[in-house]
């Protein structure tokens, strides 16, 4: 195969987005390891809610952080820990106890498939520094311990079989076996972070081995890059893009390179003129939380609010499910996963393939909502915080009749100087947002 791009910046620069990539728009992130046993949080505030400073990580709402939220020795997960397992419990003592003995890739894949997903992209290694994956740079692995499978390799090809891109995650920057000083601050991320010309060969060989190996369709750096072996990156990413054609990597390489830029919860700055991913739980927390039940995670509502809004403007959505240590989904995730499925078989001619329109959303005092897509010269329209029963609402830019997407609407329709006088006769809250389609609108 000729070698398109080459070790330097000014060639894998030269990268563009893949279609595949922009057409998508939805996929699952996945967060399941050794935290999943404990699978303990507080409830507290979304990423970016307050100030990344002592009292988030004393607070920490991530479950899968669980091997700091122990290691800053306060706070209510410390607490729990000590209560429940003992102070002298480490947390390499919970990986006998992840058996992940009722896990099945496929049943994963399909539930994935009918959600509408069209990518999924898993944390191979997490900052607790134990691997999915079997790895000849260490043995702290699922190979070798606690399920002793290859969970990468498994998910891979159940997802592929099941007509999905796999993607795969790694924590390039922060791994815990290497240097696990507590951090009590956002910069400690960096400044506590892995700081050898080891620790980076090791992380520069294992994004290697997952290229190798699995052909990942998105390489998702977490955190940032080891400064050690920046000089190395162009010549990784350039590898990657020669292995696997379309692949696409996320911003986290310490600003130097992106294909997408990424939001989390309330974090990070994203534009319309970019392409973005938005990654979330449907909780406050991306691994297993017990203390996020049915009634503590997003509504289907605000998720698929959530899913119209991003792909309005620009984004892709990366849906967060956390896996019980036995390897089964919670089924209130699955309830939601199987929810949105069902709205997109009905609305996804206008999420799937579309771009951005000229026309930013539009939020009324009144609550309504108003998000557009295009393909080609089609408008689409998605309306949101419409009331039971009969709606009148203008659609400003739209010169043309509408068509719904989900059938049995009943419309009175009006052209007027403003826009579409729209009358919704029979909507109700069960049909969630309502989308139209607007022909040769554009």
């Amino acid at each position: 195969m000729d070698k398109k791009y080459t070790g330097t910046w000014e060639s894998v620069r030269q990268h563009q987005v893949p279609q595949w990539y922009e057409d998508c728009k939805f996929g699952i992130f996945i967060h399941w390891g050794i935290y999943s046993v404990p699978a303990y949080a507080p409830r507290t505030w979304e990423l970016g809610e307050i100030e990344g400073n002592e009292e988030w990580f004393c607070n920490n709402p991530y479950a899968e952080w669980y091997y700091n939220s122990i290691n800053v020795g306060r706070g209510p997960s410390y607490e729990h820990h000590v209560e429940k397992y003992g102070k002298d419990f480490k947390y390499e003592d919970f990986i006998p106890m992840w058996k992940a003995e009722k896990w099945d890739p496929k049943r994963w894949a399909e539930i994935f498939r009918k959600a509408g997903a069209r990518y999924v992209v898993l944390t191979t290694k997490h900052h607790d520094g134990f691997c999915l994956f079997p790895s000849k740079y260490t043995d702290f692995s699922s190979v070798n311990m606690g399920p002793q499978r290859d969970i990468t390799g498994e998910l891979t090809d159940a997802v592929q079989d099941a007509g999905l891109r796999m993607g795969l995650y790694y924590s390039g920057l922060i791994d815990w076996q290497f240097a696990n000083d507590p951090i009590f601050r956002e910069a400690e991320n960096f400044t506590n972070a892995c700081p050898t010309f080891e620790y980076a060969d090791y992380s520069y060989n294992q994004m290697k081995e997952l290229i190798d190996r699995y052909h990942p369709s998105v390489l998702w750096n977490d955190i940032g890059w080891p400064k050690q072996s920046e000089h190395a990156m162009p010549y990784l990413l350039a590898h990657y893009y020669n292995t696997v054609e379309e692949g696409v990597v996320n911003d986290r390489f310490n600003g130097l390179y992106q294909d997408f830029g990424t939001k989390e919860y309330q974090y990070g700055s994203v534009t319309r003129d970019e392409k973005w991913e938005m990654c979330r739980g449907m909780g406050l927390s991306f691994g297993y939380n017990e203390n996020e039940g049915d009634d503590k995670l997003i509504s289907v509502p605000k998720l698929i609010n959530l899913l119209v809004s991003t792909v309005a403007n620009n984004g892709n959505l990366l849906l967060n499910i956390g896996p019980k240590a036995d390897g089964t989904i919670p089924p209130e995730q699955v309830k939601r996963l199987l929810a949105l499925g069902e709205w997109l078989d009905i609305n996804g001619e206008g999420i799937y393939g579309t771009r951005c329109t000229p026309y930013e959303s539009l939020i009324l005092d009144n609550g309504m909502e108003f998000h557009f897509t295009r393909k080609d010269n089609d408008l689409y329209i998605f309306v949101d915080g419409l009331k039971d029963g009969e709606n009148i609402v203008f659609l400003p830019w739209v010169k043309c009749s509408v068509t719904p997407l989900l059938s049995g609407i009943k419309t009175e329709q009006e052209l007027t100087d403003n826009g579409l006088k729209l009358t919704v006769k029979n909507y109700s809250k069960d049909m969630f947002v309502l989308g139209f389609k607007a022909e040769s609108a554009l």
